[in-house]
């Protein structure tokens, strides 16, 4: 079974070599879409002998289905620039290859954090659809929080090994996530629904409570509680702008 790779880039040159790399033992062809980085990613992309297209971002769910279509190949694997393979993933998607029992497969993230792998906090096993027929399946989502959806009566089997994921280095870049996720969150959900400034505090406690002690936070040391705290902000600034972003709107029919 031919299988075609594709990625989505946006100023990555410090992660796509490594992302290209390991799709090489398994790959057909490799396509990334990029939106007009600014850095060398297209470049590191050519030289690896990706094929590489130019488009505008148009969110994360329209972007992968537009670089799903620009695949050869109907079977496709989609990994984000920041992601990469383990050798055990590798030898599994490998072995389908040959095989193609199903139209699509899951399989475990092991997200990291400061170089860190983290099985703790709710971030693993973090099972995902990556690997499927395009012809069964495609991405849908809103701005955020895209997920690939099988037809029904499509069968999922999922798949030995990690995906490493190594996006977030330090505070700062969960941070960033944090603000960037709420604003699309409160963008998204205003008008729609509704919050009080009660709930605001319930959620964020069992957030952060859920993180921490039920999901094991505490075992992972310092990593493990900025991951919970991280993960309350996130909480309480997305319905504290959906609150805020409700408010202007009331003021506004006035």
């Amino acid at each position: 079974m031919k299988l075609s790779a594709v990625i989505i880039t946006f100023n990555e040159e410090a992660t796509i070599e490594r992302c290209i790399n390991s799709l090489k033992p398994i790959a057909d062809e490799i396509v990334v879409v990029d939106s007009f980085s600014t850095d060398r990613t297209r470049e590191l992309a050519s030289a690896l002998g990706a094929r590489v297209t130019e488009r505008a971002f148009t969110g994360f769910t329209d972007q992968k289905n537009f670089a799903a279509a620009q695949a050869t190949h109907d079977c496709v694997l989609s990994l984000d620039a920041d992601e990469y393979l383990s050798p055990a993933l590798t030898a599994s998607i490998q072995q389908t290859k040959e095989q193609w029992p199903a139209d699509g497969y899951t399989f475990n993230r092991l997200n990291h954090y400061g170089g860190k792998p983290i099985k703790t906090c709710g971030w693993y096993p973090d099972s995902k659809i990556r690997l499927w027929d395009r012809r069964k399946g495609q991405w849908e989502g809103g701005l955020v929080h895209e997920v690939v959806v099988m037809q029904p009566g499509a069968k999922v089997n999922h798949l030995a090994g990690d995906l490493m994921h190594v996006y977030f280095q330090n505070a700062g870049q969960l941070l960033k996530k944090v603000q960037q996720y709420s604003d699309i969150y409160a963008q998204e959900h205003a008008h729609k629904k509704s919050i009080s400034a009660g709930m605001i505090f319930l959620k964020t406690f069992w957030a952060f409570f859920k993180s921490y002690i039920i999901r094991r936070g505490f075992t992972d040391g310092y990593e493990g509680l900025v991951i919970s705290v991280s993960n309350a902000n996130g909480v309480l600034y997305k319905y504290a702008k959906l609150l805020e972003a409700n408010r202007q709107r009331k003021k506004a029919e006035k």
